[in-house]
């Protein structure tokens, strides 16, 4: 699959032949450790796409590289057009992309509505405090809130709402419901489902993929730093057996 991803850009099990993001070749090391070997996928405006695959198959990695917080990287990241791969992160995050790592990266000693606000907007277009809150209500009870006294769905809430802030159209998903209560991920999966519909385009790494196929458009497979194989969502259930040898379950 990879193979031929790489030898036709616009074949039709590829996102649309212009997409907002395009990866192509995508190298990337820890140190001396080469961890990624020619990642390539492409996302249309608009979609929820997943990157599915188990533990260190380098779906996060590929995520630091796509936003530039990776030491070293090689190959292409194309967003809007634009060549992201030797542009500092501060530079990337400025074209309107943005990343929730897996660990949320909450203040602590701020509170909820400090958290929120503390991101700068880098373009117009971001929604507003009251916005996240209609989106979140359970942050607006709990703006005065320290970030030590949230629970791990409302520091997921916060973590995401801050993004949605910064004007940011490319959001990077990093296991937004790992280790949340089933109805919390259902609130997850109900903003990513609006955020769809507010023509937000999401890149979501997930382990989760009964989780992923409420949510996403399409699935591309990563192991061992590659991707190896993309499933429609549409497809999802006909493939279930050989996703499940993908991922080990």
């Amino acid at each position: 699959m990879l193979d031929a991803l790489e030898r036709s850009p616009a074949s039709p099990s590829r996102a649309a032949a212009t997409p907002l993001l395009a990866v192509r070749n995508l190298e990337a090391w820890y140190g001396e450790s080469h961890v990624l070997h020619g990642v390539a996928f492409d996302v249309a405006e608009g979609e929820v796409v997943t990157l599915l695959g188990r533990n260190g198959a380098g779906k996060t990695t590929t995520l630091k590289s796509i936003i530039g917080i990776m030491g070293r990287r090689a190959g292409s990241v194309s967003f809007a057009g634009k060549e992201t791969i030797g542009l500092p992160s501060r530079q990337i995050a400025r074209l309107g992309i943005a990343y929730v790592p897996e660990e949320r990266g909450i203040f602590s000693s701020l509170s909820v509505t400090e958290n929120l606000t503390l991101p700068p907007v880098i373009k117009p277009g971001g929604m507003t405090t009251e916005q996240v809150y209609e989106i979140f209500p359970n942050l607006k009870e709990r703006a005065a809130s320290q970030g030590t006294k949230l629970s791990g769905g409302e520091q997921q809430m916060l973590a995401i709402g801050r993004i949605l802030r910064t004007g940011a159209k490319l959001l990077l998903l990093d296991e937004p419901t790992e280790g949340l209560a089933p109805v919390i991920v259902q609130q997850i999966g109900r903003t990513i489902q609006r955020l769809k519909r507010d023509g937000f385009t999401i890149v979501l790494v997930e382990q989760n993929f009964r989780f992923a196929q409420t949510v996403a458009d399409r699935h591309y497979v990563v192991e061992q730093g590659r991707v190896v194989d993309m499933i429609p969502n549409s497809e999802l259930d006909a493939n279930i057996g050989k996703l499940h040898t993908y991922l080990g379950v």
